[in-house]
């Protein structure tokens, strides 16, 4: 069986063929009684006058008017937040009037939040300002004051040590003098040597109390007070910024309450942003939802109006700044140019049948009565052609040796080569081939024999090729062909 591939020029055959079948039949009818039936009857056949004119090839696209300068009214408040009244489109305001509130609801509460916070954090950084305060005086309360006032002490304390350490050793010496000339027993003496003894410790411990405070605890109070400053320190930048934040976030909050609802800065009319192509209503109405730096509203400038079309990237090549256009608009027609072409192409989507179109802009002329969103054609002039030779488009047929048409000559019809120029899809214009006055077959393909003959060329040749490449190849009579 043959595969769909095979099939379908086939069938493409038999089709063109039923079609050729049915237009021969019609023109027997049309030549019933003629007596050559190999040239259509000259009485019945449809022809066209070759003659010389004017061919001006343009494209037409629909597009809407807009302004090419305009003031962006964008929304100024963070986050996302509902219009609850929106100005009409289309209006004249005058300057301070309102055009959009949002709801303010949230915010309200963001402040109060806001405010509580910044109040709160305020407060600990002040209290951690006071702490850094009391850390740096307690540096030198303490090197100066305690430290010093615990060095006398200790000094004090020596002095009266080693003024008893003195007096022992006095009292020692009496009573050794005094034993030995009987005054005083031997006790007594021992207990003088004691109390020598209990003095000498008296005034080591002193020293080392006053060499302990000098060496180690001065340094470990000074370490503690210098950690204590700067933790102090610490608390409070960290207190202190964190209020500085809460306070520049109600202030924030505080500045974008005034913006929920937007004035007007000039006189002028407010219209509504163009919408996206996929989408039933605008971006702003009243409970739809807006985010920051969202274009809200426009103000457009009346006296810079243009319009914006698309055309399709098969003729993108053609169209260049300062071609002529003819805008036509309701009630209106304006003559103007294209100013720009877009060198990127458009997004395409299903919303535009997935067409590549390139934004062309066509500035209009200053007048009056002229409105953003208004409907236009814009016909743009790609060429224009004058004095030379036209033929419709349907008299002349594509083949294999070139394009050709057939041209009366007497009572027959002879085919004739062209080279042909540009067209607008309804007339074609002939650089050779054809002379002014010719007459020529209107619509070859349904009338003469020999242009069927040469449409269906194509087609017999993709047939006979199909049906060579499906129909099974004879096996050699050696057995070579035979599988193994």
């Amino acid at each position: 069986m043959m595969d769909d591939r095979k099939i379908l020029p086939s069938l493409i055959f038999k089709v063109a063929l039923a079609v050729l079948l049915l237009s021969g039949l019609g023109y027997w009818i049309l030549s019933w009684g003629s007596d050559d039936l190999s040239q259509p009857s000259t009485k019945t056949t449809l022809l066209h006058k070759v003659k010389k004119g004017s061919l001006i090839v343009s494209v037409t696209e629909q597009g809407t008017l807009e302004s090419s300068d305009n003031t962006e009214i964008k929304c100024k408040v963070r986050g996302r937040n509902t219009v609850i009244w929106v100005v009409e489109s289309g209006k004249i305001v005058e300057p301070g009037e309102v055009l959009v509130r949002l709801d303010t609801l949230y915010i309200e509460e963001q402040i109060n939040e806001r405010s509580k916070y910044a109040h709160w954090s305020r407060s600990g950084a002040e209290y951690w300002r006071a702490k850094v305060a009391r850390a740096k005086l307690a540096i030198p309360e303490y090197t100066q004051g305690r430290y010093v006032a615990q060095m006398m002490t200790l000094k004090k304390d020596l002095a009266i040590a080693e003024s008893n350490l003195s007096t022992a050793k006095n009292m020692l010496a009496h009573a050794q003098m005094m034993y030995e000339r009987g005054y005083r027993s031997e006790l007594e003496v021992e207990e003088r040597k004691f109390q020598v003894k209990q003095a000498e410790l008296s005034v080591d411990v002193k020293k080392t109390e006053i060499e302990v405070l000098r060496d180690y605890t001065r340094k470990m109070e000074l370490e503690t007070l210098n950690g204590d400053l700067k933790a102090a320190e610490a608390e409070f930048s960290a207190s202190d910024e964190r209020a500085f934040a809460d306070a520049a976030r109600r202030d924030r909050a505080v500045e974008e309450h005034k913006h929920c609802v937007v004035k007007a800065t000039r006189k002028g009319m407010v219209i509504y942003p163009s919408q996206a192509a996929w989408k039933n209503a605008p971006d702003i109405e009243e409970g739809a939802t807006v985010h920051k730096d969202q274009i809200l509203l426009l103000m457009p400038d009346l006296s810079k109006m243009q319009v914006k079309v698309g055309i399709h990237e098969s003729i993108i090549d053609r169209v260049s700044p300062g071609l002529k256009a003819v805008v036509s608009l309701p009630d209106n027609v304006l003559h103007s140019e294209v100013t720009s072409v877009s060198s990127i192409a458009r997004p395409a989507g299903w919303w535009t049948g997935n067409a590549v179109k390139y934004d062309t802009i066509v500035k209009l002329p200053e007048t009056d009565k002229l409105k953003p969103g208004m409907s236009a054609a814009v016909r743009i002039v790609l060429a224009e052609y004058h004095d030379v030779l036209t033929v419709p488009v349907a008299s002349v047929l594509e083949t294999e040796t070139g394009t050709v048409c057939w041209v009366k000559s007497g009572n027959e019809f002879k085919k004739r080569v062209l080279v042909l120029g540009d067209t607008d899809d309804m007339f074609i214009v002939v650089k050779e081939g054809l002379k002014e006055g010719e007459e020529i077959v209107l619509n070859p393909l349904a009338l003469i024999p020999e242009a069927q003959k040469e449409a269906l060329k194509p087609y017999e040749q993709l047939d006979k090729k199909s049906d060579s490449e499906s129909s099974p190849k004879s096996e050699p009579k050696d057995g070579s062909g035979d599988s193994p």
